[in-house]
């Protein structure tokens, strides 16, 4: 299957975006096939482009986040340049803007302007605490939302909170984003109507706080930061071993832990012992059950731990540094290279996508690297053209 019939061929995105939700959320549907115009200040764009300069100059988030992406400098403040917008609010399928509910208004980007005169138009605003009640128009970033959320409220060790090394809450809403515009093209495709859609970073990462949710508003009690262990579910921690990195081990029920302790451990008198034959005996015994695990581990070499971990059929893994990610046999046909101004990068194909459907692999744009063509496609003459790009 070639470009043109990929999934999301002949959809054209108009994305109003920055930093990391929005321009996650549209990257999903450039690797599906969509053509994605993305708007960008004259000058400077999106300051993603200036996070870092890891990449041969280039941001590494930016890079990571705006591949197969067509880049349209446009000051949508100026007349030429809001009319510029306006045409293409015109023209495109799917509008999605992460600016703030005041900011989308003033520029006529907000589901209500633009489905008054396109009833069609998947319009997706993407924001930090959504458009009504006590925190909108609040701005918010990724730490923030992680916050306010109660996320880094569970995460971390003992006393010390810490935020997800990634920024989660972005991801979480752009990918919520990306899913709903999803169902909107394929609602559409039955019924002919367009849709309003608003995510908000808070109410999608309070939607991936589910279970901690769940639990505190049936017990009333929150559970305990917990580091690399788990709350609910024990054992399940970094143990050591006799060679060097340790293994993590992940029991899901008592029959692997009969297993675990008989075949791995060498105590099977553990398995049926009434301190530890249950998964909620041990959670209440965590101590001991990791004191038992970890004296078994520290005495072995860690592939000898794995081989065991493997014939018993118990969940184990390793504690992996970035450099080892990419490095790991798993990847290994994953990676493919992406053209960049400043020479190919490697990035990772899209996830869950059908074989047939492989798309090439999409540029990550220069700064207004497409505004001349996009604003002729527009019907704007060589005149305007130079009076907006200056």
């Amino acid at each position: 299957m070639g470009a043109a019939e990929a999934p999301l061929s002949g959809v054209t995105v108009l994305a109003v975006e920055h930093a990391v939700a929005g321009p996650f959320a549209t990257r999903q549907l450039a690797d599906l096939g969509a053509r994605v115009i993305k708007i960008e200040r004259p000058g400077t764009g999106d300051f993603a482009r200036d996070y870092d300069h890891a990449v041969r100059g280039m941001a590494s988030h930016f890079v990571w986040l705006n591949r197969g992406k067509e880049s349209v400098e446009l000051d949508v403040k100026s007349p030429l340049g809001a009319e510029a917008l306006r045409r293409l609010t015109e023209w495109v399928d799917v509008v999605v803007q992460n600016l703030s509910p005041a900011a989308a208004a003033r520029l006529g980007l907000d589901a209500g302007s633009l489905r008054a005169r396109r009833p069609e138009l998947i319009v997706c605003a993407i924001n930090g605490y959504g458009s009504a009640g006590e925190y909108a128009g609040r701005r918010a970033y990724d730490m923030l939302v992680q916050g306010e959320a109660g996320l880094v409220s569970i995460t971390g060790t003992g006393e010390h909170r810490a935020k997800s090394g990634i920024p989660v809450g972005d991801i979480s809403g752009g990918a919520t984003a990306a899913n709903a515009v999803l169902a909107a093209l394929l609602a559409r495709a039955r019924t002919g109507a367009g849709a309003s859609l608003e995510v908000s970073l808070f109410a999608a990462l309070a939607e991936w706080m589910g279970y901690p949710l769940t639990f505190t508003d049936a017990t009333g009690t929150q559970q305990r930061r917990s580091g690399m262990s788990h709350p609910a579910v024990a054992p399940y921690d970094a143990y050591p071993t006799a060679d060097g990195p340790d293994v993590l081990i992940s029991v899901q029920n008592d029959t692997e832990w009969a297993r675990l302790a008989t075949d791995v451990l060498g105590r099977p008198e553990l398995a049926g012992h009434p301190d530890f034959a249950t998964n909620v005996a041990r959670c209440a015994h965590r101590a001991e059950v990791d004191a038992a695990v970890a004296a078994a581990t520290r005495a072995m070499a860690g592939d000898e731990v794995a081989a065991r971990l493997d014939r018993a059929g118990i969940a184990h893994g390793r504690v992996n540094d970035v450099a080892d990610v990419l490095r790991h046999p798993q990847l290994a046909d994953r990676w493919r290279e992406h053209p960049t101004p400043v020479g190919p990068v490697r990035g990772l194909r899209p996830v869950g996508a059908d074989p047939a459907w492989e798309l090439p692999p999409g540029a990550v744009p220069a700064l207004g690297e497409h505004t001349g063509a996009v604003l002729a496609e527009l019907g704007f003459d060589a005149t305007e053209i130079a009076e907006i790009t200056g």
